[in-house]
Protein backbone atom coordinates (compact mmCIF):
# COMPACT_ATOMS: atom_id res chain seq x y z
CA UNK A 1 0.00 0.00 0.00
CA UNK A 2 1.23 3.47 -0.85
CA UNK A 3 1.68 5.81 2.08
CA UNK A 4 -0.43 8.56 0.57
CA UNK A 5 -3.46 6.24 0.73
CA UNK A 6 -2.93 5.97 4.48
CA UNK A 7 -2.15 9.62 5.08
CA UNK A 8 -5.13 10.90 3.14
CA UNK A 9 -7.85 8.66 4.61
CA UNK A 10 -8.56 11.08 7.47
CA UNK A 11 -8.17 8.47 10.23
CA UNK A 12 -5.93 8.94 13.24
CA UNK A 13 -3.02 6.52 13.18
CA UNK A 14 0.34 5.77 14.72
CA UNK A 15 3.42 4.45 12.92
CA UNK A 16 6.89 3.40 14.06
CA UNK A 17 10.45 3.68 12.83
CA UNK A 18 12.92 0.85 13.36
CA UNK A 19 16.56 0.48 12.42
CA UNK A 20 18.47 -2.48 10.97
CA UNK A 21 21.43 -4.19 12.65
CA UNK A 22 24.95 -2.99 11.98
CA UNK A 23 26.34 -6.53 11.70
CA UNK A 24 25.21 -10.10 11.02
CA UNK A 25 25.50 -10.98 14.69
CA UNK A 26 22.84 -8.44 15.63
CA UNK A 27 20.34 -9.43 12.97
CA UNK A 28 18.25 -11.90 14.96
CA UNK A 29 17.73 -9.60 17.95
CA UNK A 30 16.74 -6.70 15.69
CA UNK A 31 14.45 -8.98 13.68
CA UNK A 32 12.70 -10.07 16.88
CA UNK A 33 12.26 -6.48 18.07
CA UNK A 34 10.85 -5.32 14.74
CA UNK A 35 8.47 -8.28 14.68
CA UNK A 36 7.12 -7.33 18.12
CA UNK A 37 6.52 -3.79 16.91
CA UNK A 38 4.84 -5.10 13.74
CA UNK A 39 2.45 -7.12 15.90
CA UNK A 40 1.11 -3.83 17.26
CA UNK A 41 -0.43 -3.38 13.80
CA UNK A 42 0.79 0.18 13.18
CA UNK A 43 -0.44 2.12 10.17
CA UNK A 44 3.03 1.62 8.68
CA UNK A 45 6.66 1.13 9.66
CA UNK A 46 9.85 2.64 8.30
CA UNK A 47 13.33 1.13 8.29
CA UNK A 48 16.36 3.39 8.45
CA UNK A 49 19.57 3.22 6.46
CA UNK A 50 23.07 3.29 7.94
CA UNK A 51 25.46 6.19 7.47
CA UNK A 52 27.32 5.71 4.21
CA UNK A 53 24.96 2.91 3.19
CA UNK A 54 26.60 0.35 5.46
CA UNK A 55 23.36 -1.42 6.38
CA UNK A 56 21.57 -1.16 3.04
CA UNK A 57 20.95 -4.89 2.64
CA UNK A 58 19.66 -5.22 6.21
CA UNK A 59 17.25 -2.32 5.57
CA UNK A 60 15.69 -4.18 2.67
CA UNK A 61 15.72 -7.55 4.48
CA UNK A 62 13.81 -6.13 7.47
CA UNK A 63 11.35 -4.18 5.31
CA UNK A 64 10.60 -7.17 3.08
CA UNK A 65 10.20 -9.55 6.03
CA UNK A 66 7.76 -7.31 7.92
CA UNK A 67 5.75 -6.57 4.78
CA UNK A 68 5.41 -10.23 3.82
CA UNK A 69 4.93 -11.80 7.26
CA UNK A 70 2.85 -9.13 9.01
CA UNK A 71 1.22 -7.26 6.12
CA UNK A 72 2.36 -3.92 7.53
CA UNK A 73 2.98 -1.23 4.88
CA UNK A 74 6.69 -0.41 4.81
CA UNK A 75 8.80 2.64 4.04
CA UNK A 76 12.43 1.87 3.22
CA UNK A 77 14.94 4.66 3.73
CA UNK A 78 17.38 5.25 0.88
CA UNK A 79 20.39 7.52 1.26
CA UNK A 80 22.73 8.71 -1.45
CA UNK A 81 25.69 10.35 0.28
CA UNK A 82 28.98 9.09 -1.22
CA UNK A 83 27.06 6.63 -3.45
CA UNK A 84 27.51 6.27 -7.19
CA UNK A 85 24.54 6.50 -9.52
CA UNK A 86 25.10 2.86 -10.46
CA UNK A 87 24.86 1.80 -6.81
CA UNK A 88 21.67 3.78 -6.29
CA UNK A 89 20.16 2.27 -9.44
CA UNK A 90 20.92 -1.21 -8.09
CA UNK A 91 19.25 -0.38 -4.75
CA UNK A 92 16.18 0.99 -6.49
CA UNK A 93 15.89 -2.19 -8.53
CA UNK A 94 16.29 -4.34 -5.40
CA UNK A 95 13.47 -2.41 -3.70
CA UNK A 96 11.23 -2.94 -6.71
CA UNK A 97 11.90 -6.68 -6.67
CA UNK A 98 11.16 -6.80 -2.93
CA UNK A 99 7.75 -5.23 -3.51
CA UNK A 100 8.55 -2.05 -1.56
CA UNK A 101 6.23 0.77 -2.61
CA UNK A 102 7.37 3.59 -0.33
CA UNK A 103 10.82 5.17 -0.17
CA UNK A 104 12.14 7.93 2.07
CA UNK A 105 14.80 9.66 -0.02
CA UNK A 106 17.57 11.18 2.10
CA UNK A 107 21.01 12.57 1.57
CA UNK A 108 22.14 10.67 4.65
CA UNK A 109 24.26 11.45 7.68
CA UNK A 110 27.86 12.38 7.13
CA UNK A 111 30.41 10.16 8.80
CA UNK A 112 33.58 11.97 10.00
CA UNK A 113 35.42 10.62 6.96
CA UNK A 114 32.77 11.97 4.59
CA UNK A 115 32.43 15.29 6.39
CA UNK A 116 36.15 15.98 6.21
CA UNK A 117 36.77 14.40 2.81
CA UNK A 118 36.72 15.66 -0.78
CA UNK A 119 33.13 16.19 -1.93
CA UNK A 120 33.98 17.37 -5.43
CA UNK A 121 33.47 13.93 -6.98
CA UNK A 122 30.25 13.03 -5.20
CA UNK A 123 27.47 11.96 -7.56
CA UNK A 124 24.91 13.21 -5.04
CA UNK A 125 25.18 16.32 -2.92
CA UNK A 126 21.57 16.73 -1.88
CA UNK A 127 18.46 14.58 -1.44
CA UNK A 128 16.78 16.35 -4.36
CA UNK A 129 19.33 14.74 -6.69
CA UNK A 130 18.31 11.31 -5.41
CA UNK A 131 14.62 12.13 -5.80
CA UNK A 132 15.18 13.04 -9.45
CA UNK A 133 16.95 9.73 -10.07
CA UNK A 134 14.19 7.72 -8.37
CA UNK A 135 11.58 9.43 -10.54
CA UNK A 136 13.69 8.98 -13.68
CA UNK A 137 14.12 5.27 -12.92
CA UNK A 138 10.50 4.63 -13.80
CA UNK A 139 9.88 2.90 -10.47
CA UNK A 140 6.35 3.51 -9.19
CA UNK A 141 7.37 4.51 -5.67
CA UNK A 142 5.60 6.83 -3.27
CA UNK A 143 8.56 9.06 -2.42
CA UNK A 144 9.01 10.92 0.84
CA UNK A 145 11.52 13.44 2.09
CA UNK A 146 12.76 14.76 5.40
CA UNK A 147 12.05 18.19 6.84
CA UNK A 148 13.23 20.15 9.86
CA UNK A 149 10.75 22.19 11.91
CA UNK A 150 13.74 23.89 13.54
CA UNK A 151 15.84 24.42 10.37
CA UNK A 152 18.31 21.99 8.83
CA UNK A 153 21.65 22.27 10.66
CA UNK A 154 23.39 23.24 7.40
CA UNK A 155 20.89 25.92 6.34
CA UNK A 156 21.58 29.61 6.89
CA UNK A 157 17.99 30.40 7.82
CA UNK A 158 14.48 28.95 7.66
CA UNK A 159 13.51 30.74 4.46
CA UNK A 160 16.43 29.10 2.67
CA UNK A 161 15.54 25.77 4.24
CA UNK A 162 11.93 25.98 3.05
CA UNK A 163 13.06 26.96 -0.44
CA UNK A 164 15.13 23.78 -0.71
CA UNK A 165 12.26 21.78 0.78
CA UNK A 166 9.97 23.09 -1.96
CA UNK A 167 12.50 21.89 -4.53
CA UNK A 168 12.29 18.37 -3.09
CA UNK A 169 8.50 18.40 -3.23
CA UNK A 170 8.50 19.75 -6.78
CA UNK A 171 10.97 17.01 -7.75
CA UNK A 172 8.52 14.32 -6.70
CA UNK A 173 8.03 14.02 -2.93
CA UNK A 174 4.50 12.94 -2.02
CA UNK A 175 4.98 13.25 1.75
CA UNK A 176 7.41 14.65 4.30
CA UNK A 177 8.56 13.32 7.66
CA UNK A 178 9.94 15.67 10.29
CA UNK A 179 13.05 15.44 12.38
CA UNK A 180 12.31 14.97 16.07
CA UNK A 181 11.07 17.98 18.04
CA UNK A 182 9.99 18.48 21.63
CA UNK A 183 7.82 21.58 21.40
CA UNK A 184 4.71 21.20 19.24
CA UNK A 185 4.45 24.95 18.70
CA UNK A 186 7.60 24.72 16.58
CA UNK A 187 5.82 22.29 14.28
CA UNK A 188 2.64 24.36 14.03
CA UNK A 189 4.67 27.44 13.11
CA UNK A 190 6.65 25.44 10.56
CA UNK A 191 3.49 24.04 8.97
CA UNK A 192 2.05 27.52 8.59
CA UNK A 193 5.21 28.71 6.83
CA UNK A 194 5.52 25.82 4.40
CA UNK A 195 1.83 26.01 3.48
CA UNK A 196 2.35 29.69 2.74
CA UNK A 197 5.27 28.65 0.51
CA UNK A 198 3.02 26.32 -1.49
CA UNK A 199 4.07 23.00 0.06
CA UNK A 200 0.81 21.08 0.39
CA UNK A 201 1.89 17.43 0.71
CA UNK A 202 1.17 15.57 3.98
CA UNK A 203 3.68 16.19 6.77
CA UNK A 204 4.21 13.41 9.30
CA UNK A 205 5.49 14.62 12.69
CA UNK A 206 8.29 12.49 14.11
CA UNK A 207 8.25 12.02 17.88
CA UNK A 208 11.20 10.65 19.83
CA UNK A 209 10.39 9.30 23.31
CA UNK A 210 13.38 10.22 25.48
CA UNK A 211 13.41 7.45 28.07
CA UNK A 212 17.02 7.72 29.18
CA UNK A 213 18.76 10.87 30.40
CA UNK A 214 21.79 10.02 28.26
CA UNK A 215 19.64 10.33 25.14
CA UNK A 216 19.16 14.05 25.64
CA UNK A 217 22.65 15.15 24.65
CA UNK A 218 22.69 12.80 21.66
CA UNK A 219 19.29 14.03 20.48
CA UNK A 220 20.42 17.63 20.66
CA UNK A 221 23.62 16.84 18.79
CA UNK A 222 21.85 14.93 16.02
CA UNK A 223 19.00 17.32 15.39
CA UNK A 224 19.82 20.58 17.15
CA UNK A 225 16.41 20.23 18.80
CA UNK A 226 15.18 22.92 21.16
CA UNK A 227 14.52 21.48 24.61
CA UNK A 228 11.65 23.29 26.37
CA UNK A 229 12.15 24.12 30.04
CA UNK A 230 9.29 21.78 30.84
CA UNK A 231 11.25 18.91 29.31
CA UNK A 232 14.51 19.94 30.98
CA UNK A 233 12.74 19.94 34.33
CA UNK A 234 11.51 16.44 33.66
CA UNK A 235 15.05 15.22 33.00
CA UNK A 236 16.42 17.06 36.04
CA UNK A 237 13.78 15.52 38.29
CA UNK A 238 13.67 11.94 37.01
CA UNK A 239 16.91 11.42 35.08
CA UNK A 240 18.60 9.76 38.05
CA UNK A 241 16.18 6.81 37.95
CA UNK A 242 16.00 4.69 34.78
CA UNK A 243 12.49 3.48 35.64
CA UNK A 244 11.15 6.94 36.48
CA UNK A 245 12.81 8.53 33.45
CA UNK A 246 11.35 5.89 31.14
CA UNK A 247 7.85 6.45 32.48
CA UNK A 248 8.20 10.23 32.34
CA UNK A 249 9.62 10.13 28.80
CA UNK A 250 6.75 7.99 27.56
CA UNK A 251 4.26 10.32 29.24
CA UNK A 252 5.87 13.38 27.61
CA UNK A 253 5.81 11.77 24.15
CA UNK A 254 2.19 10.68 24.69
CA UNK A 255 1.23 14.22 25.64
CA UNK A 256 2.86 15.54 22.45
CA UNK A 257 0.99 13.01 20.32
CA UNK A 258 -2.38 13.76 21.90
CA UNK A 259 -1.87 17.48 21.33
CA UNK A 260 -0.94 16.84 17.69
CA UNK A 261 -4.08 14.79 17.11
CA UNK A 262 -6.18 17.43 18.83
CA UNK A 263 -4.81 20.05 16.45
CA UNK A 264 -5.58 18.32 13.18
CA UNK A 265 -2.62 15.98 12.66
CA UNK A 266 -3.83 12.53 11.57
CA UNK A 267 -0.64 10.44 11.64
CA UNK A 268 2.30 10.54 14.04
CA UNK A 269 5.53 8.62 13.47
CA UNK A 270 7.33 7.40 16.59
CA UNK A 271 11.08 6.85 16.55
CA UNK A 272 10.85 3.64 18.55
CA UNK A 273 14.60 2.90 18.76
CA UNK A 274 13.66 -0.79 18.34
CA UNK A 275 12.02 -0.81 21.79
CA UNK A 276 8.75 -2.80 21.50
CA UNK A 277 7.77 -2.09 25.11
CA UNK A 278 7.98 1.67 24.60
CA UNK A 279 6.05 1.47 21.32
CA UNK A 280 3.38 -0.69 22.96
CA UNK A 281 2.99 1.60 25.96
CA UNK A 282 2.55 4.71 23.82
CA UNK A 283 0.01 2.94 21.66
CA UNK A 284 -1.84 1.72 24.75
CA UNK A 285 -1.91 5.25 26.18
CA UNK A 286 -3.88 6.50 23.18
CA UNK A 287 -5.81 3.35 22.24
CA UNK A 288 -9.25 4.92 22.70
CA UNK A 289 -8.16 8.04 20.83
CA UNK A 290 -7.04 5.94 17.87
CA UNK A 291 -10.33 4.04 18.03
Amino acid sequence: MKLTDILNNGKLSLSFEVFPPKTDTGFNSVKTATEEIARLNPSFMSVTYGAGGGTSQYTLDIAKHIKEQYNVPMVAHLTCVSSTRETVAERIEAMKKAGIQNVLALRGDLTPELENGDRSKWAYRHAVDLIHDIKDSGADFCIGGACYPEIHPESNNQNEDIKYLKEKVDAGCSFLTTQMFFDNNLLYNFLYKIREAGITVPVIPGIMPITNANQVERAMKLSGSFMPQRFKSLVDKFGYSPEAMKQAGIAYATDQIIDLFANGITNVHVYSMNKPDIAAKIQSNISDILG
